[in-house]
């Protein structure tokens, strides 16, 4: 017996077509003949107005379908074999196969005597005006009036966003002239970190560099505390939206504050908008700048794992790069990204998103797109990926590399690639001893203020994955070097159109990262703009114009601070407190 066959033979083995099958032929024309009528009416209907009207909300609906990702592209057959259409350039991870084509070229690199690393020449912008650190001279030093009342917030989330709390209720709190109570900080349940202000941030420190600018207490007093009954939680929590103006403080807070006396607002990230007068922008910027350091067991550790990374790097002028990695279990689920884990990969990511996110991934309509996310630069970088970049941009195996990250997901799979290609990285648990280092585990954010001083003072930083941490790095850097935030940013996008083509040349690949690096270093000395964080762009608000002279007979350097922004008219009300 036959069945029928793509050949064209019918059940009996003949070929369909043939001089005996005038039965068929006949069935055959009367079809085609139906067919052609249905295509005429159809077509027909389409070029009438009224039959366009009929049809084009059925288009519409079927083509948002698609997009969305309701119906599957997979399931249209595009040949008579039933192929599936090939999946988008950039779309899935095939680092690994680049890199195994690409190491041999790395190797030979390596081995070339000639070779100059590109740690030593990294930097090359230069411009004519360079920036100065000068936050404290924004703010007049004055006596304060009676406190209007009592500031209490609750800063969330890890180190830095806690810190972008911490700096907004400074500002706040100036604005509304009340005393700021130290921040209570809330235990997240991605960081699950239960350290207080003190443990992270010089408590001492902090009250005495604002006390000239905003009064800062470390609890309430007791008169307050029994007007709530002891109980803070009694304290009216004012729900403050994202990003509210100067103006709402005034006229939706400070009523409340001169009322009771005392006000608390949770949660308090971002609650403060970008854009406000020169004196609130001042006071945020000393709060980052110059009131917060990290507490002394940080500092002491932090400073003693720079000079033994300074050290190691001799060779190199004391020289190293840093790289802030975000290939940590609860980050590769979160960015719903796939990776060449398979289907235990896919039950782990699926777990880990359910334990930190309970149900947010399985609502209804919520799909995911693995390979759209990768197109679009959202997924992280894996320590691979990462090594790959920065040989193509020439930094050589001898390049001393600091790794700052959490715990690295399938660490030992994902990062021998990386020691690979360099073999001197270095990470805490490599530079500091266990017994260092046994104060600080269990506390994600203490040892990401670890993290952060090393970076901090690399002479390259490398970002990998958006976040506060990276943000706040670059304006600190920034305030630190001139204006420069020596960082390379990498366009992901980029990356995941040449990191998905294994046949490219070495020369190719090298040329593609060195155009990047160059990129990053163009983009280094970015001035704030108005919908912009100045904790990552600090020019111009926390920092002056030093203006080199033209005329040689003029010895010392003109400088001047940046003109204040236009103040709103609030802030006349505000001065009047």
């Amino acid at each position: 017996m036959h069945g029928y066959s793509r050949l064209g033979r019918s059940k009996s083995g003949g070929v369909i077509g043939g001089g005996k099958s005038s039965s068929s032929s006949s069935f055959s024309s009367k079809s085609s003949s139906s067919w052609s009528k249905f295509v005429y009416l159809f077509m027909s209907a389409i070029f009438r107005r009224r039959g366009l009207l009929l049809f084009a909300p059925l288009l519409y609906i079927a083509g948002m379908l698609l997009y969305m990702g309701s119906l599957s592209f997979d399931i249209v057959l595009v040949s008579k074999h039933h192929r599936l259409p090939p999946p988008p350039p950039g779309s899935l991870y095939t680092s690994p196969q680049l890199f195994h084509n690409l190491w041999p070229f790395m190797l030979n690199s390596s081995n070339n005597s000639t070779s100059l690393n590109v740690l030593m020449k990294a930097w090359t912008v230069k411009e004519d005006r360079q920036w100065k650190p000068c936050a404290n001279k924004t703010l007049p030093q004055i006596e304060f009036p009676k406190s209007n009342g009592y500031l209490i917030i609750e800063a969330n989330g890890g180190l830095n966003q806690q810190r972008l709390s911490i700096c907004d209720a400074v500002a706040v709190a100036g604005l509304l002239n009340a005393t700021l109570v130290i921040p209570i900080f809330h235990l997240n349940s991605v960081w699950r970190d239960s350290s207080h202000f003190g443990d992270i941030f010089d408590e001492n420190f902090f009250i005495q560099s604002l006390g000239k600018h905003v009064q800062v207490v470390r609890e309430l007093p007791d008169d307050i505390l029994q007007q709530f009954d002891n109980n803070i939680s009694n304290i009216v929590n004012l729900r403050v939206k994202a990003w509210s103006s100067p103006a709402h403080y005034l006229k939706k807070v400070l009523p409340q504050l001169l009322e009771m006396r005392a006000v608390r607002i949770a949660p308090f990230s971002n609650r403060l908008a970008q854009s406000v007068p020169s004196k609130i922008q001042g006071l945020r910027c000393f709060a980052n700048f110059g009131a917060l350091r990290f507490s002394e067991p940080i500092r002491t550790l932090a400073e003693s794992m720079v000079d033994r990374m300074v050290k190691h790097s001799s060779q190199s002028g004391g020289k190293y790069v840093s790289v802030h990695l975000r290939f940590e279990e609860d980050m590769v689920a979160f960015s719903c990204c796939e990776y060449d884990g398979g289907a235990e990969e896919k039950r782990e990511m699926d777990i880990a998103r359910e334990r930190s996110w309970r149900g947010k991934f399985k609502r209804k309509h919520r799909i995911i797109k693995p390979g759209a996310n990768r197109v679009d630069g959202r997924c992280p970088l894996t320590p691979l990926e990462v090594g790959m970049m920065l040989r193509g941009m020439g930094f050589d195996n001898t390049t001393l590399v600091y790794v700052a990250a959490g715990k690295i997901y399938k660490e030992q799979k994902y990062m021998a690639p990386l020691k690979q290609m360099f073999p001197r990285l270095q990470t805490k648990d490599t530079l500091a001893t266990p017994e260092e280092l046994a104060q600080f585990k269990g506390h994600s954010s203490r040892l990401a203020a670890l993290d952060y001083t090393v970076c901090l003072h690399s002479e390259v930083f490398v970002t990998t994955q958006g976040g506060n941490f990276p943000h706040f790095l670059m304006g600190h850097r920034r305030y630190m070097y001139g204006g420069h935030s020596k960082t390379i940013k990498p366009d992901k996008r980029r990356l995941a159109l040449l990191f998905d083509n294994p046949n490219i040349r070495w020369e190719v690949f090298k040329q593609q990262m060195k155009d990047m690096l160059r990129h990053s270093d163009q983009k280094g000395t970015e001035v704030k703009k108005a919908s912009e964080s100045l904790y990552t762009f600090p020019m111009p608000d926390c920092m002056c114009k030093q203006v080199e002279p033209k005329n040689e007979n003029i010895v010392a350097t003109q400088e001047r601070l940046v003109p204040p922004d236009d103040e709103d008219s609030f802030l006349e009300d505000w001065q009047a407190l």
